[in-house]
């Protein structure tokens, strides 16, 4: 997933930024959780607010707020042989609607999108729907687009749900 640029000779095209978000989608869905972890630069983040218009991940309490080292952690707790929660495996499928790019700002290295989805996660007969806006904040990172920061903002995060077993 580079960033091919446009005839314009800009360094992304918006139509790379949006594959990107659809391939990072069906990642997910195929549970090729390392491949989708390589997506993320070095200090990227993997955000999910636990109020409406939270504007702060540290002093806020979130549902998540993840770096590369505890993503990792819960790729191996997916994968790990002990780990009976996941007995059968959880799965899950996102529909997105085509992804809005907000930003482009070569010359910062910056680009953001906008992607409102539906997520089901399943595992055996259970299921859990989530609706949202998953914003993507991107950069390039020799070449290739990278995530700074994924935010994901749940429609119906003040309901009661169980414990969110995967990556929406």
């Amino acid at each position: 997933m580079t960033g091919a640029g446009s005839a314009a000779g800009n360094p992304v095209a918006a139509e790379d930024i949006v594959a990107f978000v659809y391939a990072e989608a069906r990642l997910l869905d195929e549970c090729r959780y390392e491949d989708w972890l390589d997506l993320f630069a070095e200090d990227g983040r993997y955000w999910i607010p636990a109020e409406w218009d939270q504007a702060d991940p540290v002093m806020q309490p979130s549902l998540l707020y993840e770096d590369r080292f505890m993503l990792d952690v819960r790729i191996r707790r997916l994968r790990g042989v002990r780990t009976y929660s996941q007995k059968p495996n959880s799965r899950c499928v996102h529909v997105l609607q085509q992804p809005s790019v907000e930003a482009m700002d070569d010359a910062a290295n910056s680009y953001r999108t906008w992607t409102p989805f539906h997520y089901v996660e399943t595992r055996g007969d259970e299921r859990d729907y989530f609706n949202g806006w998953a914003r993507h904040d991107l950069m390039l990172v020799d070449g290739t687009l990278k995530i700074r920061l994924k935010r994901v903002d749940l429609v119906n995060l003040d309901a009661p749900f169980g414990n969110i077993q995967l990556f929406m």
